[in-house]
């Protein structure tokens, strides 16, 4: 079974097809198959990939600031905020924060639009934003629980490998939101925020009806989007086509050692080459090997040192264009820097946990 899984893995990714019987070897690495692209191809790429995500991310950031705004409006988010005061009163942040990170439980895209207007309008710093966006990493985490970790990779890894798994990720959250948490109570000791900041300024001739509200809320948000939607689609259409150009294979060719090291099968390299690019397909690549060539813990293992090595892909094809075009370049960096940096260290930690067992 390892036999006939490895070559499938080493199939030409053009000639591969959803039977992985075929055992054809190809002489083209399956990292190196984009690199034939044409000016057809680019635009193809810019069609099917860069403007799909570029329309369903900008929805998502309108909704996120959309209800940000009407909730300032009507004074919903001082209602939610008395629910997220919890999570954001360890962390010396103000309440309204609450109401983002509760959002991410969601869409984490909509909650980080809220963080956004909440930055924009001057409640939050630079450093009380960067807190705010590690405490919602298990929140969002959440929401995929229901959307992809239950339905889709317990169902392909079998009901241990995959409660494993599923653990560990939620663990890998869990700690980050904590350190955030940490954060906020040491570096934003004695912060004093200008709430102010938040309510909705009215002159005394202005329209307070539903309709003025829902005027005002669609202004700010159109305002935010005509900021945001240009650097966001030109910079998501650079990376989508500058990665397929990219040969990933020499940037993930430290699997081997390292899985050498740290005592898998052999066969583990493959699966990690397949769940950097992809972590769906490498948990199917995994799943007929479990108790035969891998043991769960090891197919664990395997699958985060792939999801690992991915931090390079996706942070290449989603965090980039995702973080700059809502923050900008400068912000967006430090964003992603400490994300992927928190992300790489609980990742590291929850591998070393699982080798002592």
């Amino acid at each position: 079974m390892a036999t006939s899984q490895i070559s499938w893995l080493a199939v030409d990714r053009s000639t591969a097809s959803d039977e992985p019987a075929t055992g054809q070897r190809s002489d083209e690495p399956i990292f190196r198959w984009s690199k034939a692209h044409s000016v057809d191809s680019i635009g193809s790429i810019l069609l099917t990939e860069a403007l799909p995500r570029v329309l369903t991310i900008t929805l998502l950031i309108g909704a996120g600031v959309g209800l940000a705004n009407l909730a300032v409006e009507y004074g919903i988010v001082e209602a939610v905020a008395r629910v997220g005061r919890y999570l954001t009163e360890p962390a010396n942040l103000p309440d309204e924060v609450g109401t983002a990170v509760l959002t991410n439980a969601v869409s984490v895209t909509a909650g980080y639009g809220m963080l956004a207007e909440f930055r924009e309008s001057g409640l939050l710093d630079d450093r009380a934003t960067l807190i705010a966006v590690v405490i919602n990493t298990f929140f969002g985490f959440i929401q995929h629980i229901f959307t992809y970790y239950g339905p889709v990779l317990i169902p392909i890894l079998g009901l241990h490998a995959g409660l494993m798994y599923v653990g560990a990720r939620a663990s890998i959250s869990l700690a980050i939101t904590v350190v955030g948490l940490l954060a906020g109570a040491l570096l934003l000791r004695g912060y004093e925020y200008d709430t102010g900041a938040l309510e909705a300024e009215l002159p005394d001739d202005e329209d307070r009806s539903t309709r003025g509200k829902l005027r005002r809320a669609g202004s700010k948000t159109a305002t935010r989007l005509r900021s945001i939607v240009p650097r966001l689609a030109i910079i998501y259409s650079l990376v989508l086509v500058g990665v397929e150009y990219v040969d990933l294979e020499a940037a993930a060719s430290v699997a081997e050692p390292l899985s050498s090291v740290v005592g898998l099968p052999g066969a583990a390299v493959p699966v990690i080459l397949v769940a950097t690019v992809d972590p769906t397909s490498g948990a199917i690549a995994i799943a007929p090997m479990i108790g035969d060539v891998f043991t769960p813990t090891e197919a664990v293992i395997t699958l985060l040192l792939g999801g690992l090595f991915s931090l390079t892909v996706s942070t290449a094809k989603r965090s980039i264009p995702f973080q700059y075009g809502i923050w900008g370049a400068e912000f967006g960096t430090k964003v992603i820097v400490v994300n992927t940096g928190l992300r790489a260290a609980f990742i590291l930690v929850a591998i070393l946990v699982l080798l002592a067992f």
